[in-house]
């Protein structure tokens, strides 16, 4: 299939989408934010004056739902290495978490230097490698898990994205070594020919 062809079949499926069509009559800046909305009104993540660490927060759909739930009270940081459109109610550091001066100015954010939840709707670019691509969604993962293992309030939790593959189960392991419960996700919002999940991981383990 050419790309031209391709981008077509993207923009009517795009165009076509009951979550894309209820984001735009609801003002929410994706249609990601229904995945957010589905897995809290599931398990309640989301409470009033919780802290909430956003991570690869922009457009800034996710931020928005934990801005309106986090109310009164609440706290939500989000962050990002691309620039994010301000969202009322939230606080942005733009930067890569790697960083230490970003790391910083996070923590700097954060009520008492910690969170009670982070959430990560990262996602790598793909290559269209297998083993490329796997590399990359793992190594997201990765650096999901150890920013809540540092930044985390026990019991806090955590949201991250995944890919069914090979780094699927050993992200599954890693979740385990760090929270006493892990379980699986996948909203509706989450396409089904679309291989991402969702691991929600609570009960932070002391360090």
């Amino acid at each position: 299939m050419s790309r031209t062809k391709h981008g077509r079949q993207w923009i009517r499926r795009h165009l076509s989408d009951p979550f894309v069509k209820q984001a735009n009559r609801e003002g929410y800046r994706s249609r990601a934010a229904y995945k957010l909305i589905e897995i809290d009104d599931r398990d309640r993540l989301l409470r009033a004056g919780a802290t909430v660490l956003d991570l690869g927060s922009a457009p800034g759909g996710w931020s928005q739902v934990c801005a309106e739930r986090v109310r009164p009270g609440g706290h939500v940081i989000a962050v990002d290495v691309l620039a994010m459109a301000p969202v009322p109610g939230v606080s942005f550091v733009q930067g890569d978490m790697l960083a230490a001066e970003t790391l910083d100015r996070v923590r700097a954010l954060l009520p008492g230097g910690v969170s009670d939840l982070v959430i990560s709707d990262m996602a790598p670019n793909l290559t269209g490698i297998r083993a490329a691509d796997d590399a990359r969604a793992e190594a997201l993962v990765e650096i999901a898990v150890e920013i809540a293992v540092h930044l985390l309030k026990p019991p806090g939790g955590l949201l991250v994205k995944v890919f069914h593959g090979a780094s699927f189960d050993r992200g599954l392991k890693e979740l385990r070594s760090h929270f006493g419960a892990v379980v699986v996700r996948k909203p509706a919002a989450s396409r089904s020919s679309s291989s991402e999940t969702y691991l929600l991981a609570r009960g932070l383990l002391k360090r």
